[in-house]
């Protein structure tokens, strides 16, 4: 008898989900409260493989809070750039310990990127995207190549490159065709700042000394009352966005591309 020919092994490449995919979880949790669609995304699996990204900032505690009463196992993934405020890493380990989280994943940049790109330490003051591309879009492109989604704690309010967002969308980073989920898109700062004083969750220790929005300490300065919550990031920069959440940051990057000054 003939031997039955060998099934051809077949790799499946296609995108995790597609820009209707998103589409159909905005229209199905239109009107939906957040905690009951964090409930669902994270039960039921909806969101596949799904990480938080957290920079534990002025306001992150709130997402982390709602999170950890529902899975306080999802992984955590935060940035540990070398350049935070030492407040920032002291907030950090207050607050897993605080909501009992269980799978903070810090990310570090490549030692071999950073000595060959950034070997004083000092790209930041000339080059902050190429500073951001080294030590916050490739170290979390890396990681979150395991992961089909993603939890933001953007918000709407917080500056006008962010007013329309949308709480599912197609993260647009790279080809792989991941959700980026944004549940407090929609919260005013007055709802952010009725959570913390209804549960009493701790502040971050630099919200009372001006600092709004709290990235890597060369690049974050203070804001003055009524200003845009984050026009204290990059001041001087045509710049608003570390890079995570520009489309193509993950991929339209060649290799050996170093950013120019």
């Amino acid at each position: 008898m003939a031997e039955a020919a060998r099934r051809i092994d077949r790799i499946d490449t296609a995108p995790r989900f597609t820009a209707a995919d998103a589409e159909a979880l905005n229209a199905r949790f239109a009107g939906v409260g957040t905690q009951a669609m964090l409930a669902q995304v994270l039960r039921d699996g909806l969101a596949g493989r799904i990480a938080a990204v957290s920079s534990f900032g002025a306001e992150s505690a709130v997402l982390l809070h709602l999170i950890a009463s529902i899975d306080p196992g999802v992984p955590v993934l935060f940035l540990d750039t070398g350049k935070h405020f030492p407040e920032t890493l002291a907030y950090r380990d207050e607050l897993v310990a605080r909501l009992g989280l269980t799978n903070l994943v810090n990310l570090t940049p490549d030692p071999a990127l950073l000595a060959k790109s950034d070997d004083t330490g000092l790209r930041w003051s000339y080059d902050p995207d190429g500073c951001c591309e080294i030590r916050k879009v490739e170290p979390l492109a890396r990681a979150l190549a395991g992961f089909d989604a993603s939890f933001t704690g953007r918000k709407g309010f917080q500056s006008a490159t962010r007013a329309a967002l949308p709480r599912f969308e197609l993260d647009l980073t790279d080809t792989q065709g991941r959700v980026k989920v944004n549940p407090l898109v929609d919260w005013s700062a007055d709802q952010i700042e009725a959570y913390f004083a209804a549960t009493g969750l701790p502040a971050h220790p630099l919200v009372a000394q001006g600092y709004p929005s709290i990235g890597c300490s060369p690049c974050t300065t203070r804001v003055a009352p009524g200003e845009d919550p984050r026009s204290g990031r990059w001041k001087g920069w045509d710049k608003t966005e570390c890079g995570i959440h520009v489309d193509g940051a993950a991929s339209e990057l060649p290799p050996g591309y170093d950013p120019a000054f």
